[in-house]
């Protein structure tokens, strides 16, 4: 009779990224040269069973020939960015009547995987161009919110709108969620007037800034996510970070850099000749969140009522949950 494996022990995960891991961890010798298989249960830690499941009972999630260790994981058909996971292996012999002498299974390893790499939202960089549309002419970024905000930032904060965290929002992936601050504008116009739309979910009275207050050769332009809510229309999210401050250094290892004057989504155009203004145009065909990385002075624009009505919150993007089932916006990040 086959002398049993021994349980693993010391399990390690390293080099995780938002689609893989390596796995790996100790056992005598002797089980090293036997083992045929390794059975690794991998499960998201808010569905974790605590019945582990037994192999011949209920297939694990993974069933791989043994390979020297640490053993790589990849695939994303069942690992999604930024969530935490739950795994324990065991250690198998294939007999010759084609059942499996197993180890106990090892204690159970959280870790989480990690945000979208560059390549990634390279990817979606390039799905998000063709839904772009054509550019259209603007003159302002602006910000709608309720009058109890703008109360606030005069009397509270010297007139300064001042970065917060961005939201989940979003791809869930995108490296800025949860991680970079900075103060949300707008910048689509109506096809038929040019001017920004006359309703908002986010409160009746808007904030306006001239465009080159925020969007000028001395600042960075980042793409940073496209997405939908189960709707038709899709958003792209841009982070507009003036050069060498701290949300230029985040987003310039994380983030594509668009080029100001071309580019499907925003765009800065210098004057051609004296006496000229820069022109600045955004994309037609999606809405675009445009992120700005430093605090924003009410001074430097103008407040005033919207004229149209202010719509109900659950139209806005707050904390709003991609649609995974989009095949406009969505990758698959483990090909």
């Amino acid at each position: 009779m086959d002398a049993p494996l021994a349980t693993p022990c010391n399990i390690q995960i390293c080099e995780v990224t938002c689609d893989s891991f390596r796995i790996m961890w100790d056992m005598p010798p002797e089980d090293t040269a036997r083992a045929t298989h390794f059975f690794i249960d991998l499960s998201r830690k808010e569905n974790r069973d605590p019945n582990r499941f037994k192999h011949r009972d209920v297939p694990t999630k993974l069933v791989a020939k043994a390979v020297p260790l640490p053993m790589a994981v990849r695939g994303h058909w069942f690992l999604s960015p930024r969530t935490e996971y739950c795994v324990a292996v065991q250690t198998a012999v294939r007999q010759s009547d084609g059942d499996y002498l197993v180890s106990e299974w090892s204690p159970v390893v959280e870790f989480c995987t990690g945000d979208y790499a560059m390549e990634h939202l390279q990817q979606l960089l390039d799905k998000a161009s063709g839904p772009a549309g054509r550019l259209l002419r603007f003159s302002v970024f602006y910000r709608n919110q309720h009058p109890q905000y703008f109360d606030y930032v005069r009397r509270e904060c010297g007139g300064l709108m001042r970065p917060a965290l961005k939201d989940t929002s979003g791809s869930h992936g995108s490296p800025i969620n949860g991680k970079l601050q900075g103060v949300f504008f707008s910048c689509n116009t109506e096809f038929d007037t040019g001017l920004p739309p006359k309703d908002s979910p986010y409160g009746p009275l808007r904030f306006h800034i001239p465009a080159g207050v925020l969007l000028n050769p001395n600042t960075c332009l980042y793409f940073a996510d496209f997405y939908c809510m189960y709707t038709a229309y899709h958003y792209v999210v841009l982070v507009l970070a003036p050069v060498g401050t701290e949300g230029d250094d985040f987003c310039r290892t994380r983030l594509p850099r668009l080029d100001l004057a071309s580019n499907p989504f925003l765009t800065y155009t210098a004057p051609q000749r004296q006496g000229e203004e820069p022109v600045y145009c955004h994309a037609s065909d999606v809405i675009l969140e445009v992120l700005f990385t430093e605090p924003v002075h009410v001074d430097q624009g103008s407040v005033e009522q919207i004229s149209g009505h202010h719509q109900l919150m659950s139209l806005t993007t707050a904390n709003a949950k991609k649609d995974p089932s989009c095949k406009v916006c969505n990758i698959s990040v483990g090909r």
